[in-house]
Parts: C-alpha cells; sequence; structure tokens
C-alpha cells in the first residue's frame, strides 16, 4: 500500500530511474591507471542483462527491491562452460535467506528452489549485525507512512462527499427511525458528491444542521500533508524540491543547486557504489563496472576544470593523474609535474632559474659595476667573453 501514497511513489521512481539510466562500462586497473575493460562480457554488452526487460527496467527493478524490501535478489543464469549470459531481478518477498547444515548462506525461491550463494547476487540497504537479511525502511517507518496514507484517504474522502463537513441535523421532538432514514437520505442524496458539494439545503419542521467535524483549515490538513511528504523526504534521504515541496526556502536557487549535489553524494552514491561492488564480482580480478555519474554532476564540472587547473600549476597533480580522475586513458609525457609560476618541466627549473641570474648580472653590469665581482655575489664562475664588448660598455 506504500505505493499508493503518492511522495512514496515519487521517491521511488526519482531513485531508480536516475540510477538506472547512467551510462555503464567495465575498466581495469593497470600499474594504477584505468583503462577500458574489452571484451566485455555478455550480461554488460547486452542491452538486455534480464532476458524479459530492457538494461534500465533490470536496474530500475534492483532499486525498487532494494529501497522497498531492503534486499535485492539477482539470479545469475549460466551456459553450459559456467559463463554468466543474463541476469534475473527476483521478487524478493518470495526468496528466504538461511544457513545449510554446513554454514554455507543459500537461498530458498518459493520454499522450493534451493540456489546457492555463487549463482545468487544479494544486496542489502541495511543489515543488522548477524542479520542476513536487509531492513525494509518500509516496515520500520509504517507509522509514518500510515499517517501519510490516512491523509491522503481524508482528503479523498473530504472531497468524495462534497467537500462538506459532517454534522448532524437537530429535529425538535420525537421522530421515527423511518423519518430519521427518510431525512438523512434526502440530505445525502441532494449533498453528496462534488457536482452538488455547494447546493443550498433546506431543512423543515424547526431541524437544524449543527457541524461535529473540524473544518480541514482548523485541522491544518494542508500542513499535515505537508509534514508528511517531508518526512518521507528524510526516509528516502530526498531534497524536498525533488518531490514539488512547496516548503519556504526549498525552491530557492542557491538550495536547489546545492541540494542536487548533495542528492548525488549522499542518496545515489551509497546505491551506485552497493550495485557495482556486487555487480564487479563477475569480473575478472582487476576489473570493475563502473556508472558514470558525470552527466548528473555537470553543473560542478567547472569546479572540477578550475581545480584541477591549480593542482597543475601548483605542482602536485600532473596529467594523468587528472586522467585517472576522469576515467580516461593516460598520454604520453602526461606524467611530468610542472614548476609553479614557471610552468616547465622540473628537469628545466634549473634553467629557468639560471636565466634569472643571467637577467640579474646583466642588469648590474650595464649599472656599471664589476663584471668579476657580480659574478661573484651573483653566484658564478666567471667565463671568459670572445665577442665584442657591449655598446654599453
Amino acid at each position: 500500500s506504500s505505493f499508493k501514497i503518492a511522495a512514496v511513489y515519487a521517491a521511488l521512481r526519482l531513485i531508480s530511474d536516475t540510477v538506472s539510466t547512467l551510462p555503464l562500462d567495465t575498466y581495469e586497473t593497470r600499474d594504477g591507471a584505468r583503462f577500458v575493460y574489452r571484451p566485455q562480457p555478455a550480461w554488460v554488452v547486452l542491452p538486455e542483462p534480464d532476458a524479459s526487460m530492457q538494461r534500465a527496467d533490470h536496474y530500475q527493478s534492483l532499486l525498487i527491491s532494494l529501497m522497498v524490501d531492503g534486499n535485492s535478489f539477482t539470479r545469475k543464469l549460466r551456459n553450459g562452460n559456467g559463463d554468466v549470459i543474463a541476469l534475473t531481478v527476483l521478487d524478493p518477498t518470495r526468496v528466504e535467506v538461511r544457513r545449510n547444515a554446513l554454514g554455507f548462506i543459500e537461498f530458498v525461491i518459493d520454499q522450493r528452489y534451493v540456489v546457492s550463494q555463487d549463482d545468487m547476487i544479494h544486496i542489502t540497504e541495511l543489515r543488522r549485525p548477524g542479520a542476513l537479511r536487509g531492513t525494509s525502511r518500509i516496515n520500520e517507518l509504517k507509522e509514518t507512512l500510515g499517517l501519510a496514507k490516512a491523509l491522503e484517504d481524508f482528503s479523498s474522502q473530504f472531497f468524495g462527499s462534497g467537500s462538506t463537513i459532517g454534522g448532524v441535523i437537530e429535529v425538535p421532538g420525537e421522530i421515527t427511525a423511518e423519518q430519521a432514514e427518510g431525512m438523512q437520505s434526502a440530505w445525502e442524496k441532494g449533498h453528496r458528491g462534488l457536482r452538488k458539494a455547494f447546493r443550498p439545503g433546506v431543512l423543515s419542521g424547526g431541524a437544524k444542521f449543527i457541524k461535529t467535524s473540524v473544518e480541514p483549515n482548523e485541522a491544518q490538513m494542508l500542513e499535515s500533508r505537508e509534514f508528511a511528504v517531508e518526512e518521507i523526504c528524510r526516509a528516502f534521504r530526498i531534497p524536498p524540491h525533488m518531490l514539488q515541496s512547496t516548503k519556504p526556502g526549498a525552491m530557492s536557487y542557491a538550495s536547489v543547486e546545492e541540494n542536487s549535489k548533495q542528492f548525488v553524494t549522499y542518496t545515489l552514491l551509497p546505491y551506485i557504489e552497493k550495485i557495482e561492488s556486487a555487480y564487479s564480482r563477475l569480473l575478472p580480478t582487476g576489473v570493475y563496472l563502473k556508472f558514470n555519474i558525470d552527466g548528473l554532476l555537470r553543473a560542478n564540472l567547472t569546479e572540477r576544470y578550475q581545480a584541477y587547473s591549480i593542482g597543475t600549476q601548483a605542482g602536485y597533480l600532473s596529467i594523468n593523474d587528472i586522467h585517472r580522475y576522469e576515467d580516461m586513458p593516460p598520454v604520453d609525457g602526461g606524467d611530468v609535474y610542472r614548476v609553479p609560476l614557471a610552468n616547465v618541466n622540473l628537469e628545466a627549473a634549473g634553467i629557468v632559474e639560471a636565466e634569472k641570474r643571467v637577467n640579474m648580472i646583466t642588469k648590474l653590469v650595464n649599472l656599471g659595476f664589476d663584471p668579476a665581482e657580480t659574478l661573484q655575489v651573483i653566484g658564478f664562475t666567471p667565463i671568459a667573453h670572445t665577442g665584442l664588448p657591449s655598446v654599453q660598455l
């Protein structure tokens, strides 16, 4: 029933759609440098890692299972050689996790089929110490979600009843049960439903309508529903503006820009890291799966490049260091560090220093100082001069 809560549905769609549509590739590390790994395994190359759904749907199902149940179970399908050729996301409510007599973890599907740990990818969102299954946030926060569901049910019932307040019809004197039922039916027939919400009512025989419930604005229904949305944002670690919250300050430009960065860092990256770590175990040693989140950080691209520029000019970053951070292949000569200000190779730093000292000697000699003493002060050994003297001398 949590799917029927609009904020929960929007939160699940936001996270699962964002992560499942990110581009991904396989990389390997050699001598500290990252290189694209080829050829890719079949389950990475194919647009359908699962025979029944597209790649985006596959990872979306995995994330929905992870966020709702706290567990995701992916069955490995192998060919005759034992190579993984497809992956299938299972319904977590149909899978039981247990230890066999030897102490190894195994998975029981529909209380019938036993799958070994080698043929299953089990990812948990939050696992308590010693537990085999992850903790479901939906079960843990059922009171909070129940409040949100109750508010939605109240709104639906309120407007479905014609946006009118409940009450009693007070009649002077005694009336029979049939008369009371008839008066009640007549009142509901004339006022129930949105089309009849504002029709004037007529009561005869001294009858009066007495309100017995509280107005929605007096009960702060809108404020309560806004608070319920904030609670769901807190549970899923989503900035309020991403669920269309109209809370003052949530939609300002500075808040939106900074919250979007935090959404990637604190909400998406934990899920991405769990998936990358679990699926990379299907690859050879030193090879790993990686989602490309550069598209989500495009607003921060200028700041990253400015930081790289400062690092290279200060001499503590090389071109290949930056390429490793950005998952780019190294370039020839890119491991050379540059000297600040002069912006030359470290090996050429002495040449730049000597050039500056020669310029100092030239100025002093042109000002009339003795060349030999000038060389001695600057720290140069006297050398013979075989050409003509300068015009100044």
